[in-house]
């Protein structure tokens, strides 16, 4: 760990002079106000077909997990169905509308503004986010352009911490679940000056369940045990009456087994970013960040039980920033004029092992992945109708390629550099929203996107038994195009209903394509074709609440020259038919809500051989308060106790999360 990291927060936080009182609700007054929020939304955001999660869900769910949550959003997905408990955490790649096929993230992942997924990896570290630390998360699917929308050829998914008036000034939490299970969490967040820092720490563990079917273990199957914490601190301090200072840190340590004895993984992480925001006639969103990020794993032989591939050290470090101004060009148009740029570089170490437990490889791969982009977007409100469109600019680049392997000697065998790449991509988007009436709104968009290949794709092969999927120090980039079209009903109060139309096409996709017995190459295919229709509905009456959600995804790949066996098969990993639907009711500190979701049957593999069947489950949460600021809380995962299949490669068989029951405590 790093904690050198925090000293430039630090440094912002602790000199700051007592300028106000404690922050009080906007008003016209000349007082200080601290929100701790981003810009508004532009009016135009709605016309790309957006849905937002409010913190009441978020803080609601059986499992406490926000990626459980987004699954609330029909055509969210991760690669495979496991949870961040007992998936590797290089699996928690997101994607919407089934444009996946590899583990990689296709949806740009945003806290306050600044990207989540790995700079190497790509995928999304889920175990360092807890619900109770944020006020909402706003999911885009479709291409985006503005600040950082290089990489959302999938959808944009914008999560925003929670502000001073949702953070109580002291929190906790306890439950006990299933499997000696244990969850811990509190937090601390005083008034500071005319600002305020929170403070919190998170702990959870358990023994797991088996993930492998009975039929199908050995002496060396054990439950997919976790252990992880994490510790935040985020500050925001004000500037005048208009700006304000938001400083955030990181760190966690993530440690997970999962299906063998040593076959452990790790991940860790030190993040650090401060913004500024100035709200007005200039408006500004200033951003800076870095993250310091590693990654370990061990690949246990199925067959012999012995370690065969130690990828003992995956350091990576990722830093960018962004600037938009907003200037006063007049009470009909919000003008976004912005930069942003963001860098990734890593290197892998891995040492290959024998049967007799003796090192026959040592590796070493990595590189350095950047992207430097300009973006301007203007929405223009003519009436009832709202016209919004950007422009992007980026430069791309992938430099500093490398793959070396040497013997157990240390002779080198291998000593490959891989030339350097660059080039200029220009994306765009457009939409429309017409307010018809009241109860009517229509809306239209179209979308360009593109996506740079991740430094795990380029340089890093990997093995999940019995298939070993090569890397592609060649791959090109993801190119997006998309239209889609839409209607949002409200029939009476409290009543909202809204359907999406889409079609995308992801050209240059990548894939793991089959190219011998369980072998598998990172490959360029022509593209993934996905047309379909999102339904989202919400209906509150008296103390119930239902939320729903259904997506129906017809994707395709298309493929020719040595891929052309793929061309008109479903990418792997890419469910037709998801659903969700939450029925909540509370009254006076009382609460109960049961979530059921659905994911139809998809295939694991690019060939279409192996099914993973369709998977209903149902959860269950009931509050009971007990003073006013302490809650007794039984959540129910899965109650029915599904047997989810997650991974299925050639009948090897993985299973999800079985009925786990939770009991616990939450002070406010």
């Amino acid at each position: 760990m790093r904690p050198f990291l925090f000293l430039p927060i630090a440094a912002i936080v602790l000199p700051v002079p007592v300028l106000a009182q404690q922050s009080e609700p906007e008003t016209d007054a000349p007082d200080i106000v601290v929100l701790g929020r981003p810009l508004p939304p532009p009016p135009g955001v709605p016309a790309y077909g957006s849905v937002t999660i409010e913190r009441a869900r978020l803080t609601g769910d059986a499992s406490g997990r926000v990626e459980n949550v987004l699954a609330d959003v029909a055509g969210f997905q991760q690669f495979r169905r496991s949870d961040s408990r007992s998936a590797n955490p290089s699996a928690q790649g997101v994607t919407l509308r089934a444009l996946g096929g590899n583990a990689s993230s296709r949806a740009l992942v945003l806290l306050d503004g600044v990207p989540l997924a790995d700079p190497f990896f790509g995928y999304i570290p889920f175990n360092a986010l807890a619900a109770d630390r944020l006020s909402s998360v706003r999911v885009t699917r479709g291409g985006g352009a503005g600040a950082f929308g290089a990489g959302a050829v999938a959808g944009t998914i914008e999560l925003a911490s929670a502000t001073r008036r949702e953070l109580p000034q002291v929190a906790g939490e306890a439950f006990y679940g299933s499997a000696n299970a244990l969850e811990a969490a509190g937090s601390i967040s005083p008034d500071v000056g005319g600002g305020f820092v929170s403070v919190f720490g998170k702990f959870e563990q358990g023994d797991g369940f088996f993930t492998t079917p009975i039929a199908q273990r050995s002496a060396a199957t054990v439950r997919a045990r976790y252990r992880d914490w994490s510790g935040s601190l985020r500050a925001v301090v004000p500037i005048d009456a208009q700006t304000e200072l938001q400083a955030r840190g990181l760190l966690y340590r993530d440690n997970r087994t999962l299906r063998f004895a040593g076959a452990d993984s790790s991940s860790e992480a030190e993040d650090a970013s401060i913004r500024l925001i100035r709200r007005g006639d200039w408006a500004v969103d200033a951003l800076a960040y870095v993250q310091a990020r590693n990654f370990t794993n061990r690949v246990i032989s199925a067959t012999t039980s012995k370690l065969t591939l130690d990828q003992r050290n995956t350091p990576a470090t990722g830093a960018g920033g962004k600037i938009e101004l907003r200037p006063p060009v007049g009470p009909d148009h919000v003008l976004r004029l912005g930069a942003d740029a963001r860098i990734g570089e890593g290197v892998l170490y891995e040492d290959a092992y024998a049967v007799t437990g003796l090192v026959t490889a040592r590796r070493t791969a990595g590189g350095r992945t950047s992207t430097t982009g300009l973006f301007v977007e203007d929405d223009w409100t003519l009436g009832r109708l709202v016209l919004t469109a950007g422009l992007r600019g980026d430069r791309w680049t992938i430099t500093d390629g490398f793959f070396r392997e040497a013997n157990a000697l240390g002779t080198p065998t291998t000593d490959t550099r891989f030339g350097d790449r660059h080039g200029v991509e220009g994306t765009g988007r457009a939409g429309l929203l017409f307010l018809a009436s009241a109860a009517v709104k229509l809306r239209a968009a179209g979308y360009t996107g593109f996506r740079v290949p991740t430094l795990n794709e380029l340089y890093r092969p990997f093995v999940v038994f019995p298939v070993t999927t090569q890397a592609n120090a060649a791959l090109g980039l993801e190119r997006l195009r998309g239209v889609e079209g839409g209607i949002d009903l409200t029939p009476a109060r409290g009543v909202t209903l809204g359907v999406t139309a889409f079609y995308n096409r992801l050209e240059s996709a990548i894939a793991n394509v089959t190219i011998a017995a369980n072998t598998r190459q990172r490959r360029n295919v022509d593209g993934i074709v996905a047309k379909g229709v999102e339904v989202t509905a919400h209906a509150a009456r008296g103390g119930f609440s239902l939320d729903a959600s259904y997506a129906f995804s017809d994707s395709k790949v298309r493929a020719s020259g040595v891929s052309a066996p793929l061309n008109g098969f479903s990418p792997a990993q890419s469910p037709r038919h998801t659903a969700s639907a939450t029925l909540a009711w509370e009254r006076h500190g009382l609460g109960a809500s049961l979530t059921a979701r659905y994911v139809g049957r998809q295939y694991e593999d690019d060939l279409q051989t192996d099914i993973l069947p369709a998977a209903t489950t149902l959860d269950a949460v009931a509050r009971l308060p007990l003073g006013p600021h302490v809650s007794l809380i039984a959540r129910a995962e899965n109650v029915l106790d599904q047997a989810v299949v997650t991974r299925n490669a050639g009948g090897s068989i993985d299973l999800g999360t079985p009925r786990t029951l939770w009991i616990g405590m939450r002070f406010r």
